[in-house]
């Protein structure tokens, strides 16, 4: 039995979200399969957002499965920014799922520039051996609440680890990820070089460099997100496009064909969308 992102009966799953944000940056939430329910094959389509998304099989045996940007992989795995569309699915009992905002995600692993539009196994980007053992501790853990300690910590660890490496994401462009994401993606790249003291040659080579995609591209991104949770509240698609800056209807209609390669209707009906609020409290901040 596959149950197709149309049709996901979320009232068979649970969801746990951490009790505080651990991490600046940094959401988590948990899946997992209610006892109860019939085991089934499931497979969900998520539409692109403004984070690095780790994704942890936390059932073993590789059973998760994912499908972005032309490639598919099984087992945990790391999914960058503008992937279009995210597919993940199997017969998995359970799944931790962290975002992580582009300034931790470099903070984490280094430049994202790589991950951008793609995906890649979890072994590939935090090592194997690394991977394996936080793959092995999520999964003795007794409890979500524990789950979430042991992930805040390991991520926690890494950081400050590479941190000692390397230099971290300039403040400059660290400033401007979070201008971006407070004015909902309705910011000129003009206004924010001025901001920073730098040109806006000089801001978009080093956003670029050390984020992965360009202030403007970043600020596309925020705003779609942004305009797809309207979409999903139920707000007509006009209304979505004035509420979120763009110049009609049709520029709407266009951003998200290109973020999801479908139409304003249907991403918002998108299933993952439809939970969004329960597993990503706006209380723990959007990464």
């Amino acid at each position: 039995m596959v149950q197709q992102a149309e049709s996901i009966d979320w009232t068979a799953v649970n969801i746990a979200v951490p009790r505080a944000a651990r991490l600046p940056d940094v959401v988590m939430a948990g899946f997992e399969q209610r006892v109860s329910a019939a085991p089934a094959s499931v497979e969900i389509a998520m539409v692109a957002h403004p984070s690095v998304t780790l994704l942890f099989d936390l059932g073993g045996g590789d059973r998760l499965v994912c499908r972005a940007a032309g490639r598919s992989g099984r087992g945990s795995a790391v999914v960058g920014l503008l992937p279009g569309e995210l597919r993940a699915g199997g017969t998995v009992g359970a799944c931790l799922q962290i975002r992580l905002g582009p300034v931790a995600a470099a903070a984490a692993f280094g430049p994202t520039a790589e991950l951008v539009g793609g995906m890649a196994a979890l072994a590939d980007v935090w090592g194997r051996s690394a991977a394996e053992q936080a793959e092995e501790r999520l999964r003795d853990a007794a409890s979500w609440d524990a789950r979430f300690a042991v992930a805040g910590d390991l991520l926690g660890r890494l950081i400050e680890e590479r941190r000692e490496r390397r230099p971290p994401v300039d403040p400059e462009v660290a400033h401007t990820w979070r201008r971006t994401l407070a004015g909902r993606g309705r910011v000129r790249v003009e206004s924010l070089a001025y901001e920073t003291g730098w040109s806006r040659k000089r801001l978009s080579a080093r956003f670029g460099s050390q984020l992965g995609i360009t202030p403007k591209r970043a600020a596309r991104l925020v705003r779609f997100d942004h305009a797809a949770h309207l979409l999903a509240a139920g707000l007509p698609p006009a209304d979505v496009a004035l509420g979120s800056g763009y110049a009609d209807q049709s520029h709407l209609h266009r951003e998200v064909r290109e973020f999801t390669g479908r139409t304003p209707t249907a991403v918002a009906s998108a299933p993952w969308l439809a939970v969004d609020d329960v597993a990503w409290p706006r209380r723990t901040g959007r990464s």
